[in-house]
Formats: C-alpha cells, sequence, structure tokens
C-alpha cells in the first residue's frame, strides 16, 4: 500500500522502497528514507531521540511548519502568539490522498480555524492552511498553501520549513550563499543582531554557533558532507535560516547531549518582513528535498 495510516500519523511508501512520515500533531514530517548508492534504506532527516512525538510539545527535529511567525512575534496581528506561531503545535486534519502513481504518493493535509478554538483565542485572522508532502523515489516535496478567507482584509504573515537535515555538523558545507546579505542571531546584542552582515565564504560551515538568516537568498542550496548531500530548492522563500547550536545544544531540553553533531538545519521561508496576501487569494511556499550521491 502506498500509504499506511497509523495512530499518530500517515506513511507513505513509494513502489522503489523510500518512506516518509507525517505526523497528524504538526503535520511535522520525522522521517524520510531513501536508498544509498548500494541499496540500504537510509533516514535524511534528524529526529532528536529525546524528542516529544506525543502530541505534547513541537517536534524537535524533522520538519517543522513555522506560519504566522518566526522566532518571537512582532506583528501586532500575532501579539499573542507564542514563538515560531502555532501551525507546529496544532493537530492537523488528514484530508486526503492526492496521488499515487509509479512517480511518486502524495498527501494533504489541512488546518482550518473555523473548528479550532484554541487558535480562534489567540489569532483572530482568517485563513486556511493546506499541506501537500509529495514522496518519490530520490526526492521529497513539502506544499504549503495559505488562502486568505476573509472578504475584506489581507493576511500578512510569515512562513518557513524548520528542516533537520540528517549530516556530521564538523564537516557540512552549504552553498551558494557568498555575498548575500544575512542576520547574524549569535551576536549578543539587539543592535548587533540588526546589522546586516555581507557573506564572503564560498562554501558555509557550522564549526561554530551558527544561527543566520539570509535575505533575498537564490532559492536553490547545496548541502553537502563527504559520501552525501541534499540539493534543497525552494518557491516563494526569498530567505534562508543556517542553524547548528553546536555546545549550545547542551541547554536544549529535549535534545539528546551531543544531537548537535548530527544535523545541520537549512530553512527556507519568508521571515525578513511578511507576505501580504489579499482577500479570497493563495499563497504557495514550496521546498524540494534531493538526493545528491
Amino acid at each position: 500500500m502506498p500509504t499506511e495510516t497509523t495512530e499518530r500519523g500517515i506513511l507513505l511508501k513509494h513502489p522503489s522502497g523510500p518512506t516518509a512520515e507525517i505526523l497528524y500533531y504538526g503535520a511535522t514530517v520525522i522521517s524520510w528514507k531513501v536508498a544509498d548508492p548500494v541499496g540500504q534504506l537510509q533516514e535524511r532527516l534528524f529526529v532528536s531521540s529525546k524528542a516529544y512525538l506525543d502530541g505534547s510539545k513541537p517536534v524537535r527535529g524533522g520538519i517543522p511548519v513555522i506560519f504566522p511567525c518566526f522566532g518571537p512575534p512582532t506583528h501586532p496581528d500575532h501579539s499573542k502568539l507564542p514563538q515560531h506561531g502555532f501551525a507546529r503545535n496544532e493537530t492537523w486534519k488528514f484530508d486526503s490522498v492526492v496521488m499515487d502513481n509509479q512517480a511518486g504518493v502524495a498527501v494533504r493535509f489541512v488546518l482550518d480555524p473555523t473548528a479550532n478554538e484554541q487558535i480562534q483565542a489567540i489569532y483572530s485572522k482568517k485563513f486556511r492552511l493546506a499541506y501537500v508532502v509529495i514522496l518519490s523515489a530520490h526526492q521529497l516535496a513539502t506544499d504549503l498553501h495559505v488562502e486568505n478567507t476573509s472578504p475584506t482584509e489581507a493576511l500578512e504573515f510569515q512562513a518557513l520549513f524548520h528542516t533537520y537535515i540528517r549530516a556530521p555538523a564538523d564537516s557540512v558545507k552549504v552553498s551558494p550563499l557568498q555575498s548575500l546579505q544575512y542576520y547574524d542571531k549569535t551576536e549578543s546584542t539587539d543592535q548587533a543582531r540588526a546589522v546586516p552582515k555581507t557573506e564572503d565564504r564560498t562554501e558555509v560551515d557550522v564549526k561554530t554557533f551558527t544561527d543566520s538568516v539570509y535575505e533575498n537568498a537564490p532559492g536553490k542550496y547545496h548541502v553537502i558532507w563527504p559520501n552525501g548531500g541534499l540539493e534543497v530548492k525552494t518557491k516563494n522563500f526569498k530567505d534562508v535560516v543556517v542553524w547548528n547550536p553546536q555546545e549550545e545544544g547542551r541547554k536544549i531540553g529535549d535534545m539528546e547531549t551531543d544531537g548537535w553533531k548530527q544535523y545541520i538545519c537549512v530553512e527556507p521561508g519568508y521571515v525578513r518582513g511578511f507576505v501580504s496576501l489579499e482577500p479570497h487569494k493563495q499563497w504557495l511556499g514550496q521546498q524540494v528535498l534531493t538526493v545528491v550521491q
């Protein structure tokens, strides 16, 4: 069967072997397995061994969906929201299988606040989210559809995929980010964090504590390490965040002591400024991960 329903979510199975698992909680992709050059399925995403997968907390790892704000809320419409909004810690509804053939299998989840009192209590804007996850032989695509269901008011939001790529942090490199303007969130003061820097490296590493927001990025990135890598291709995500906490990761309660050594977060998003979506309009943000052997 191309899809399997479990207590916690949906398991996708491609005819050639790859699999992916999506939780109902947060619509978080927590696993994506693709064969290596000798045919063995290998996990391509990192999830902490201490992550909560029971719906009690956002998942530490995988691909959490960030909406409608990234980081601490700054927009007046988001004043009651927690950091990174609410999409990653609400239970989504499984809607349908939207593709099932030799090319791949795809499923759709939806988050509609009209039936969710928790969202209505903290967020008054009218919207509907649909999230489509597409598994093919060597790719995983995640499409976030945002619909403004208000008849009169614009919807202003941020969105991001907080993608944890399983990779050796001491040797992974990301490109092309050279010459881009970025904001260094590891700086010690608000003033320093607000001053843009210019990236001078041809390949960006995370050998030190890294939390960089690159603005107006190219939308296609190579995440490479010895004997492996992924291509990250995006649509309508003008920014990208590169994050690894290094030793600071020991302070994260739902992360194992040396967990930071096993991943890099390359997070495509629209997080510098806000998308402004007119009434009855829709917006799509897409990420396509492709295995590089």
